[in-house]
């Protein structure tokens, strides 16, 4: 077992906890307050003067599947030999060797959604895992979690630029988008029809990949910069009835109304890259501001390694001086990026009965200037500061 004493507990969602005690016990925690007995023989880690806070959740990041410092060695997120390849998985991509993960264990990060990349208008298949392991698979807490699609300039630059390949545009990459859809639409209708004597299709393994989509039973991640290319996010998922989440985000603001009406789960960002392209020359904090006070569901991302994943609770902090409540701010990387994952049941906030992911920090986690003494991943140290 383990203890964590004399601290100052943050469950993220519940109030504060001052000169609080977290009890930890086969990877789970077990209870949290002041008034917690500590049975004999618990390991114990005092940590007065500092703060405790769920493990921080990166609702979007290619950690192992894009590694960082190997170039095209390491890049195995984009499969660019079909702009509609929703039968890659992530999980075949990842290498938990990559030295990323190190530095996400050292900056808090204690699990992270994966999708593949953004150049074809359907990826594959999403996957969240642990940030610690040798062996992706048990790593995994869920699996497959989204299908990734792309819309705006990822696509267009990937196939537009082969003479006759589609899509070189916008119009392009949504009207295969709606194809993909309908096809593998066509095809489930096929298939449950066989149990009323029909004959069963031939299989398909890209429209078998898209069956739990259209059935809603996992969502279609799509990833959107612009404006009008949210606008098309939206419209497409909703004549299809699809459940759906947006990716990046960049000019939410301009539509965070419509938003708002459909309640679309957002992950935005990388808000601290700089204007690489068109489609995010105005990233900045605007969107999440505009997101958040329209009452739509957001979390924060750093799309790593666009971005390095470790800058993920220093977005947040820059958030607040944007004018984001703190509060609201430590929400956007822990309990609201678990939801935008899916696995808000087992992390993203110190509750009894959930997993044992837990920060200690130097100071105020969205502080510039504080560190994360602690990492504890399912009970388990697997970082600890030298001091």
């Amino acid at each position: 077992m383990l203890a964590i004493i004399n601290a100052e507990i943050v469950p993220v969602s519940g109030d504060p906890i001052s000169g609080g005690t977290v009890l930890v016990e086969d990877g789970r925690i077990v209870a949290l307050g002041t008034d917690v007995d500590i049975p004999d023989g618990t390991r114990i880690i005092d940590a007065a003067g500092r703060t405790v806070t769920p493990g921080i959740v990166e609702a979007h990041a290619h950690v192992g599947i894009s590694e960082q410092g190997l170039g095209a060695e390491g890049s195995d997120h984009n499969e660019t030999t079909d702009p509609v390849t929703p039968h890659m998985r992530a999980i075949d991509g990842i290498n938990p060797r990559d030295d990323a993960f190190r530095e996400f264990r050292e900056a808090g990060i204690t699990s992270a959604l994966v999708p593949p990349g953004s150049a074809n208008l359907l990826g594959g298949s999403a996957v969240v895992i642990k940030c610690a392991g040798d062996i992706v698979d048990d790593m995994v807490m869920k699996d497959p979690a989204g299908m990734k699609a792309a819309l705006g300039e990822n696509p267009k630059g990937a196939y537009g630029k082969r003479q006759g390949k589609a899509p070189a545009t916008r119009m392009g990459s949504a009207a295969l988008l709606r194809e993909a859809l309908t096809a593998a639409a066509e095809y489930l209708e096929k298939k449950e029809k066989v149990e009323g004597g029909g004959d069963p299709p031939s299989y398909n393994a890209k429209h078998e990949a898209m069956i739990p989509v259209l059935r809603g039973e996992m969502p279609l991640r799509i990833h959107c910069h612009r404006a009008d290319d949210i606008v098309t996010a939206v419209r497409i998922s909703e004549e299809f009835g699809l459940k759906y989440t947006l990716e990046h985000v960049t000019e939410g603001q301009y539509v965070a109304e419509l938003l708002a009406k459909h309640q679309v789960p957002c992950a935005v960002g990388p808000t601290l890259q700089h204007g690489s392209k068109v489609e995010n020359r105005e990233r900045d904090f605007r969107a999440p501001i505009a997101l958040i006070r329209a009452g739509v569901p957001m979390c924060f991302t750093t799309d790593h390694p666009v971005v390095a994943g470790q800058f993920l609770p220093l977005t947040a902090g820059i958030a607040v001086s944007w004018g984001m409540d703190y509060d609201v701010a430590l929400r956007c990387i822990t309990l609201a990026s678990a939801e935008h994952a899916g696995v808000a049941d087992r992390v993203g906030s110190l509750e009894a009965g959930k997993d044992a992911d837990i920060v200690i920090w130097s100071g105020d986690p969205l502080d510039y200037g504080t560190f994360a003494d602690v990492t504890i991943i399912d009970g388990e140290i697997v970082y600890e500061r030298e001091v």
